[in-house]
């Protein structure tokens, strides 16, 4: 059989592929591609087959590494618990902040002490006053909230997940009904469904050949593992595992050495100042609807601590904040908080058993000094 009986109309083999010239006068002609006989019936089950075993040894490989279900990180499911102020929990605790708040404040501990769950809307790498704008905004909130202090995220203003708020307010049915979907039928079930372990992510972190003149920068890997309603602590696999508890580190270790793209100390000084203004006109517009406002820093350590003493010296920063009488009087806050020799693998993250000591000691002191149950209406002090 010759190739032009094969690629003409009516080809011997039935396999026929129509062009503009066979059908003159037509405008924008729509090729006919019938697709060449084959054993369909066996190819198809063949196919699923294949696609199940490849998406088993996929699941397989993550799992052997230490991967487990969980719920992704997702503004839908951010939106979730920021919905519950709106649903009659206007008075309720939340909590904000970067990922020292979100991975190190246990909500089922706080609940068992406290006698309610915190609502958890603190971000990984985001400073909480893109939230507490948000809040400051929201006359359906009237409560306490607890806002953590990173200084490398929270001085400097940097929102790696800053959407979250507005993408709450916008979000669509569609949107809903999908943070359900992957909720209910693929997160509890698929490891390999975490961000780290998507495929195109896998292959991006290989060791390609880097450009001339551009560094190689890794990205900050997998480090926490969180639960339907955002209780979040960090990945026991960072405390466990030598080696990747030592890439965690190397990670943190680049942006400790200071670069081209670091802001000179002037302008560092001024983003400083900006975001102790922003965090005064927050507190202000929340104490005047009688929201009780508490600052806390996370604990810190190693060389990450090392880091932020150098650039976020604690009088210019801290203090600074706490001093701030532009809310009518200083903000209450707690330094430091209390340091018992926790358990900081990656210097930045308590491990997933310090976390609960810490929250439960947090809250101890919380209770005693700036939020007693029996008087919830007690000034700050």
């Amino acid at each position: 059989m010759s190739l032009d009986s094969r690629t003409q109309p009516g080809g011997a083999d039935g396999y026929a592929r129509q062009t503009a010239a066979d059908r003159p006068g037509v405008a924008q002609p729509v090729p006919v591609r019938p697709l060449p006989a084959q054993p369909w019936s066996r190819i198809l089950p063949f196919a699923i087959v294949l696609f199940a075993l490849m998406l088993a040894a996929w699941e397989w490989h993550w799992r052997a590494f230490g991967v487990t279900p969980g719920m992704r990180n997702t503004d839908g499911l951010w939106a979730i618990q920021r919905r519950r102020i709106d649903h009659g929990e206007g008075n309720a605790t939340v909590l904000t902040g970067a990922s020292r708040v979100y991975f190190d404040v246990q909500l089922p501990v706080w609940e068992k002490l406290a006698g309610e769950r915190p609502i958890q809307l603190a971000y990984e790498g985001t400073t909480p006053l893109v939230y507490l704008d948000d809040l400051a905004a929201d006359a359906n909130f009237t409560g306490r909230v607890l806002i953590g202090v990173a200084p490398d995220v929270f001085f400097t203003g940097f929102a790696y997940r800053g959407t979250a708020a507005k993408y709450a307010h916008k979000e669509s049915p569609s949107q809903r009904i999908g943070q359900w979907l992957s909720m209910r039928f693929v997160e509890p079930y698929f490891a390999f469904y975490d961000p780290d372990y998507a495929l195109e992510t896998v292959l991006a972190r290989q060791p390609w050949p880097q450009r001339p003149g551009r560094p190689a920068r890794l990205d900050v890997r997998k480090l926490s593992e969180t639960a339907a309603d955002r209780n979040t602590h960090l990945w026991s696999k960072v405390d466990t595992d030598p080696a990747y508890r030592a890439l965690a580190r190397q990670i943190w270790r680049q942006d400790f050495v200071p670069s081209e793209d670091d802001p000179p100390p002037q302008k560092l000084k001024q983003m400083i100042a900006d975001e102790i203004a922003r965090a005064a006109k927050d507190v202000a517009a929340l104490r005047a609807r009688g929201v009780k406002v508490l600052f806390v820093r996370s604990p810190s350590d190693g060389e990450y601590l090392e880091f932020e003493n150098k650039l976020f010296p604690r009088e210019q920063t801290w203090d600074a904040l706490r001093g701030d009488r532009r809310a009518g009087h200083p903000f209450p806050g707690l330094p430091g908080t209390h340091h018992q020799n926790w358990n900081l693998p990656e210097w930045s993250h308590l491990a997933p058993a310090d976390a609960e000591r810490y929250t439960a000691a947090l809250y101890t002191i919380i209770e005693r000094d700036f939020w007693p149950r029996h008087d919830q209406r007690q000034t700050e002090r």
